[in-house]
């Protein structure tokens, strides 16, 4: 089995964030950038493909030169060869175009991606992927099993949990759930010095639509002061005359 794990580089979320130019663009000076956190449990879900089934398993990032550090992290996690797309991701159609332009003649069975990155939030990748492809497709992946050509898969859905099954070639998108927590690789220092021998090609993007441009950030008001208060009927009053909760 050949698959592709889909990896995001975004902000720690830990990282304190700034815009520039009148707010229409992100200021990544002194900004840590991480594993989308959703790529990072597919991509140890690979890893047990990888471990138990011996299969294949490559990553891809939409990104300049800067995403390199991050996908060096996925190849010392485990991963057998990263392709960097050399282009600044956009919207997610660009973005899931030059994807697709990849995919389509590698030969993979399963394309892993996370359900959202956590930056944009946008969601919408691992669908338009799956047009594109014509490849099948189940969202918010929480378990994910392969057994010859068929995989079957556990999806969160509002209120419960709905089991399904699907032939490869097929899309994911993973989220929490897909692997536990603790299950989360580190790597360690064979992995890192592997990783600087692994192959990182570097393709041109082909020409795709922008369907979106960003117009202006804005981030959330600051929160309010806090008030403490000892006495239970100061307490009342205050949610109902101030709060106006009660």
């Amino acid at each position: 089995m050949k698959i592709l794990v889909c990896i995001s580089n975004v902000p720690d979320t830990t990282s304190k964030i700034n815009f520039t130019d009148g707010d229409t663009k992100f200021d990544t000076n002194g900004v840590q950038f991480v594993i989308n956190p959703n790529d990072e449990f597919g991509l140890t879900r690979a890893m047990w493909f990888k471990e138990k089934q011996g299969a294949t398993v490559h990553i891809a990032t939409v990104g300049d030169a800067s995403v390199e550090p991050t996908m060096r992290k996925a190849l010392a996690i485990g991963a057998d060869e990263g392709i960097r797309i050399n282009a600044v991701p956009t919207d997610g159609f660009f973005v899931a175009e030059q994807l697709a332009n990849v995919i389509k003649d590698g030969g993979y069975d399963l394309v892993i991606a996370g359900r959202e990155s956590i930056d944009y939030n946008g969601g919408m990748v691992p669908g338009i992927l799956a047009s594109l492809l014509g490849m099948n497709f189940v969202n918010t992946c929480i378990s994910l099993e392969v057994d010859g050509s068929t995989a079957t898969a556990v999806r969160e859905i509002d209120g419960g949990k709905e089991k399904v099954q699907a032939e490869l070639p097929l899309v994911i998108g993973g989220q929490k759930g897909l692997v536990e927590e603790s299950d989360l690789k580190i790597p360690n220092m064979r992995g890192i010095m592997m990783a600087r021998k692994k192959a990182l090609n570097v393709v041109e993007p082909v020409d795709a639509t922008k369907a979106t441009v960003d117009s202006k950030f804005e981030k959330p008001a600051p929160k309010g002061a806090v008030k403490l208060t000892d006495s239970v009927d100061e307490l009342v009053s205050l949610l109902h005359n101030e709060a106006k909760v009660i």
